[in-house]
Formats: structure tokens, C-alpha cells, sequence
């Protein structure tokens, strides 16, 4: 991802609100037969503030990647859309694609069964605990000799990255009245309807005044 300094995001809290709040990622891996990616969710790491995360993949992935043993790029997309040149008024225009998006990078450690084994009871729990009656990986019908046998077919993983690039693509370069009606049209019913993204840019844009009344 190229980077552009309009659009860098580097305020780990907000790098951190994408992550917990869009956990599908794509692990990348350079390997000796090519790149190859797989799609697995990911959490923040519990009881630290930067940007770790932990995660599993399925037997063989582990060998695939050679996870631990090489680099491991983590891209994770928050809200993203397209933005029609009718929102920019009657002058020339094109179409672009507004997006966030991180990326991280870095060696991972390998975790043993019994941490893999509590990153996966984190991750059941994270989606099931939005239901008013959730079904937690350790209770019944499930039994413990059942997840083990599950547990045993993955391998978890904790990555501290080395690198990390984050990207706010969000009409940044645009005056305040552009922003505003694309946020509109993004909140709009209609072929383009956006809700999350028009709240991303809304929470960019508040960003932006209160830089620029600091700067005042």
C-alpha cells in the first residue's frame, strides 16, 4: 500500500478501533513458491495498548506460510466504498474508492495449545457475546475432549509488528462543503448507500477541524 502523508493514520488508538472493529484479515506470506494469502479473523492481544494481535490458521496454513519462521503481512480493511463524481458539483470529475485500511507486519511467535486454546475461547466469545444468548465454545453440546480435537487442527499465533502501515482515504484533499455532501450521499438511501463509511469520514472530518483549530 502506497502511503500517502494526507492520508496516514498514526494515532494507535484509532489504528486499534479498526482492528477490534473489522477482525477479518488477509495473511500474506512470501514464500519460496510465490506469495501466498489466507483468510483468517484476528484480536487485539488482551491487556496491552499497541498493535498486537493474535489469531489461528487451520492445518496446513502454519506450514504453507511457514508461519513463525518468516515475515507475515496482516491487512485488515475497516469501512471502504465507492464515491460517484455527481457528489463533487458540475466541474471535471472521476470516481475514486474511499477506504481505511491497516496493515501490519513482523515475525510471528507461535503459541502453545493451551494459549491457542484461550485465544480461541476470545474469539468465539467475541462474536457469540453480541447474542442475547450466546453459544460459548465450551459449553454443552461441545465437550472438552471435542475442542481439543479442534484445537489440535490449528495453530495460533501472536504478532508484535515491526511494521505498521494505516491508511485514511477519506476525501481528505476535498473542501469541507465536498465532504459534507458526500457524507450525505453515503447516508442516503440510494444505489450508493454507505452508512459506516459515512460515519468514518464524519469522525475524519471532526479530526481534521480540531487540527485545524489547534493549529489556529
Amino acid at each position: 500500500m502506497r502511503q500517502n502523508p494526507s492520508f496516514a493514520m498514526t494515532d494507535v488508538p484509532e489504528i486499534r478501533r479498526i482492528v477490534h472493529g473489522h477482525p477479518w484479515a488477509t495473511l500474506v506470506s512470501a514464500t519460496d513458491d510465490g506469495l501466498v494469502a489466507s483468510h483468517y479473523p484476528v484480536l487485539l492481544e488482551e491487556g496491552r495498548d499497541d498493535l498486537t494481535v493474535v489469531g489461528h490458521v487451520g492445518k496446513p496454513d502454519d506450514l504453507v506460510h511457514g508461519l513463525g519462521q518468516r515475515e507475515l503481512l496482516i491487512v485488515l480493511q475497516g469501512p471502504h466504498g465507492y464515491i460517484t463524481p455527481r457528489w463533487y458539483g458540475e466541474g471535471k470529475a472521476v470516481p475514486t474508492w474511499n477506504f481505511v485500511s491497516v496493515h501490519l507486519s513482523g515475525v510471528p511467535e507461535l503459541l502453545s495449545p493451551q494459549e491457542n486454546l484461550a485465544v480461541l475461547d476470545r474469539l468465539v466469545a467475541h462474536f457469540e457475546n453480541l447474542a442475547e444468548d450466546p453459544r460459548l465454545m465450551w459449553e454443552r453440546p461441545n465437550d472438552a475432549a471435542f475442542v481439543e480435537r479442534l484445537e489440535a487442527g490449528t495453530v495460533g499465533f501472536r504478532l508484535t509488528p515491526t511494521k505498521v502501515l494505516a491508511k485514511r482515504k477519506l476525501s481528505q484533499n476535498r473542501p469541507d462543503e465536498v465532504v459534507e455532501t458526500i457524507v450525505a450521499g453515503l447516508a442516503a438511501d440510494g444505489p450508493y448507500r454507505n452508512p459506516a463509511l459515512a460515519d468514518e469520514m464524519r469522525r475524519a472530518q471532526e479530526t481534521r477541524r480540531a487540527a485545524r483549530e489547534t493549529a489556529r
